[in-house]
């Protein structure tokens, strides 16, 4: 009897989700070097993603909590954008769907820019709503940092077509009477919150590219705002421009 070949042993294999599929023992009887090679790179990826799932379980906990106290409109709150010199301070409001499983949610700090969009994609085909809200670098400047971040977050919330029943928000409390829980490094521990990490990163991150064209000399598209040094030289020769943030050093000191 012939063989299949080593691709169609690779094609097979994407097809297999379980390490007692009768196909994946008989691959590992096979001798081949370029099937046992698939083999291993199978059980790598295999697992990975069990190491992902069990990470998905642990960042589900206050949701499940939430949940079992009866709450069914739970959202995920967090911002980005709090650090840098030039744009918005922009926050997300998410609420998942009950059969959500977006396996690689974390930080978006911690995620390259693909893994982002490829990841907001998975949250919007599972988000039950989302909303998005900014605040100005003139509000940064006339309210402060913090303040102008729960009003980011004040505005997400208003954005999203389904009321929200509680609120998992990173590192914040916000004064609106709905109940609500500030989780510190939320990001990393909240796959509501994690979820709204990312889809306020890839936001604010287009919103800045947009100001790279307009702004070429800044780099706006590479540094998102924040005091790289060509940023820097930019606003020593060019200028301090409308979207800086005026009471941040060092543009407060000129």
């Amino acid at each position: 009897m012939t063989k299949v070949s080593i691709a169609e042993v690779k094609a097979e294999l994407k097809t297999i989700v379980s390490e007692a599929d009768p196909r994946l023992l008989e691959f590992q009887q096979d001798l081949r070097k370029g099937v046992q090679l698939a083999v291993a790179q199978w059980q790598k990826q295999r697992v990975k993603q069990i190491a992902l799932a069990e990470k998905y379980q642990q960042m589900s906990v206050f949701e499940h909590e939430k949940t079992a106290q009866g709450f069914q409109a739970i959202c995920g709150i967090d911002e980005v954008g709090r650090g840098p010199l030039a744009g918005p301070v922009v926050a997300a409001a998410v609420i998942l769907n009950d059969t959500h499983e977006i396996l690689g949610l974390n930080d978006s700090k911690q995620l390259s820019a693909h893994k982002r969009e490829e990841l907001v994609a998975q949250i919007r085909e599972n988000a039950r709503a989302i909303g998005i809200g900014e605040a100005t670098a003139e509000e940064i400047d006339r309210l402060n940092i913090y303040q102008a971040t729960k009003v980011a977050m004040q505005r997400a919330i208003d954005q999203l077509t389904i009321a929200p029943d509680c609120l998992l928000i990173d590192a914040m409390v916000l004064d609106n009477g709905l109940p609500q829980e500030k989780i510190i490094k939320g990001d990393a521990r909240s796959v509501s919150i994690a979820a709204a990490s990312i889809v306020a990163k890839v936001y604010r991150d287009k919103w800045m590219a947009e100001y790279g064209e307009q702004y070429p000399a800044y780099g706006f598209e590479k540094n998102a705002g924040y005091g790289t040094k060509e940023h820097l030289k930019a606003i020593e020769i060019q200028g301090i421009l409308p979207i800086h943030r005026k009471t941040f050093a060092p543009i407060k000191n000129k």
